[in-house]
């Protein structure tokens, strides 16, 4: 195996067979932020979302996809564009996998791409001496999501991180008050149809237990963007905080746990969770 996926495993205490699946594809997310980052795309785009959180800021919650904003509006943006640098910037790593844009079926301004491997080879490829990839099935596969924002809201502030495993690379991400006003604009606007997207709620208490400043500004605009507030209108603290315990109230609160249970290692905090819980630390919020 090569000796810098060996050096980025050994990071991780990955006991069970789940947690194994989560350090590979969270070893293959940083090689694909290393490839993207090789390849430029950070000239024009920033990192964002639970994945960013995860790994620039310590959230410890396993997080699945990689989420990415322009730093400017282009609806010409070409994700594929970036695909052959990226396909041979994995390839170094041993990593056998194919990279493919989701074919758009309505009109929306993200990009969305896969990058997909087998499950079972990867395993075998990162845990050479372990059973464990005896029990996985050959058709199996492990998939690395990316989408890009090509219409961001304004408001939002950058700033540059360095990572030196797999190789050193320079990422252009969010800054941490933009980060939290993308999260309460989800917890706030997700559609959760049929089941309630925890992983929103775990995320607003990591934020809100780091005292984290809120950007109000760029909250506000993801709100307007989503027809979810008026332009025109004045947006406070207090607002956020309004719609913030409005939806609290409505939250099924057994669904989001479970849906949250299966990415942490501590589910006992879990217990706490119900509107009042949220309610109370609501009233910390800060810009």
């Amino acid at each position: 195996m090569n000796s810098v996926i060996t050096e980025m495993l050994n990071r991780y205490n990955a006991e069970g067979l789940t947690d194994k699946k989560n350090a590979v594809k969270e070893v293959m997310q940083e090689i694909v932020l290393c490839g993207l980052s090789r390849a430029g795309f950070f000239k024009k785009t920033a990192f964002y979302g639970g994945t960013a959180l995860r790994i620039f800021y310590g959230l410890d919650r396993f997080s699945e996809d990689l989420d990415f904003s322009l730093m400017t509006p282009d609806p010409e943006f070409s994700l594929s564009h970036y695909f052959p640098m990226l396909k041979k910037e994995v390839i170094t790593y041993g990593l056998n996998v194919e990279i493919y844009e989701k074919e758009k079926t309505k009109e929306s301004a993200i990009r969305s791409a896969f990058l997909k491997g087998s499950t079972k080879e990867h395993m075998l490829l990162f845990y050479a001496s372990d059973s464990a990839a005896s029990r996985i099935a050959g058709n199996e596969t492990i998939r690395i999501k990316f989408e890009v924002d090509t219409n961001p809201p304004d408001g939002a502030a950058f700033e540059h991180k360095y990572r030196l495993l797999p190789a050193p690379y320079k990422v252009i991400l969010y800054d941490m008050p933009s980060l939290f006003a993308g999260k309460v604009h989800a917890v706030i606007c997700r559609a959760w149809k049929s089941r309630v997207k925890g992983r929103d709620l775990y995320d607003y208490v990591f934020y809100i237990s780091r005292g984290a400043a809120l950007n109000t500004e760029h909250l506000k605009a993801r709100l307007v963007q989503s027809n979810a507030w008026n332009a025109d209108e004045d947006f406070t603290l207090a607002d956020v905080k309004r719609l913030l315990c409005a939806r609290f109230d409505e939250i099924d609160y057994t669904q989001a746990k479970e849906d949250v249970r299966l990415f942490i290692k501590d589910t006992a905090s879990l217990d706490l969770w119900n509107a009042d819980f949220f309610r109370q630390i609501t009233e910390g919020l800060k810009e």
